[in-house]
């Protein structure tokens, strides 16, 4: 059995970046597009300043774009991964970010912030909210995705080849009370929540990986989940 080597994100998807687009067996990237086009079938953008955090390679940006945005500015720990989106934008405005501070953002900045398949890798996530909160307008969407807490409490976890080698991402469990708690204190509404199971839909995924055990062993568990919070307009 190939050996699995845990890695920090930066690191891991530093070693991910080149292959991550190329994955056309991933049920992840296949559910997690689903419900990040449900979210944002009825989210307006034009006009508008979105910021994607944890944007990685830009898998969502051709959707973000056709929304006609004033602007959309990238932010994400691995350097490879934002490299990986200049190849496709090149005119792309993009920041690495160290801290998850955003100390150099203006307040009250955006318009939108989308989050894919991040927040469980950020650490002391509950601070991060506050963070985005301060560089969003009053009335503001916050369109997140997410590993689903079950999962990861199940010992799901996001891992890829290198090599000969299984990589491991460090990822972080939040539960969903915890988002919500810390969205309430925020003034934010939630919109819209909606999450993937694995069901019959997804089995062929499981076969093309010869993981049909795996299938059986976690048929009908929340895979993952999104969710479209507001920012209050009397929020500043």
């Amino acid at each position: 059995m190939n050996p699995v080597i845990s890695k920090k994100p930066a690191e891991g998807y530093n070693l991910w970046a080149a292959g991550y687009d190329n994955q056309p067996d991933n049920l992840i990237l296949h559910a997690e597009e689903e419900i990040f086009s449900t979210l944002l079938y009825s989210t307006t953008l034009y006009g508008k300043r979105v910021a994607d955090i944890g944007c990685g390679t830009g898998r969502h940006w051709y959707k973000l774009l056709a929304k006609k945005p004033l602007k959309v500015v990238g932010y994400d720990v691995s350097e490879e991964m934002l490299g990986q989106l200049k190849k496709k934008f090149p005119l792309s405005e993009t920041y690495l970010v160290a801290d998850g501070k955003y100390s150099g953002v203006p307040t009250l900045l955006f318009d939108v912030i989308v989050s894919t398949l991040t927040i469980a890798h950020i650490p002391d996530f509950q601070k991060i909210l506050p963070e985005w909160n301060k560089i969003l307008k009053p009335g503001a969407d916050i369109i997140i995705t997410d590993y689903h807490p079950e999962a990861l409490k199940r010992n799901a976890k996001r891992t890829f080849k290198h090599g000969d080698k299984t990589i491991s991402l460090e990822s972080f469990i939040y539960p969903l009370k915890t988002i919500r708690s810390i969205a309430k204190q925020l003034g934010w509404t939630e919109l819209r929540f909606t999450e993937r199971k694995i069901y019959e839909a997804v089995k062929p995924f499981y076969e093309n990986q010869n993981a049909v055990e795996l299938y059986k062993k976690f048929y009908g568990m929340p895979l993952l989940y999104g969710i479209h919070l507001k920012k209050s307009n009397d929020t500043p």
